[in-house]
């Protein structure tokens, strides 16, 4: 899970330049979906990738409009799984 904090004025530019060029995803990198707080201040994005790498090459496209904090997840089935096997 991706917590994308908008930088203050910087939303406008966020969404044009995402209307431009779109996401912007390297390979490996596949998008799930999104959620944006109602004040549009804070987006909360499910992304899927084998490696961290691919999701910071990302990041760096759009660190200048928006900070980021990275949250591995698993599916509830994987967690389930998890405290099974323990």
């Amino acid at each position: 899970m991706i917590i994308e904090t908008f930088r203050k004025g910087k939303v406008k530019e966020l969404y044009k330049r995402f209307a431009d060029k779109g996401r912007q995803l390297p390979e490996g990198v596949t998008y799930i979906n999104s959620w944006i707080d109602e004040n549009v201040e804070t987006c909360y994005q499910v992304m899927e990738s084998d490696t961290i790498e691919k999701i910071n090459e990302w990041i760096r496209l759009w660190k200048d409009v928006a900070d980021f904090r990275v949250i591995p997840v698993i599916t509830s089935a994987e967690a389930k799984k998890k405290v099974d096997a323990a």
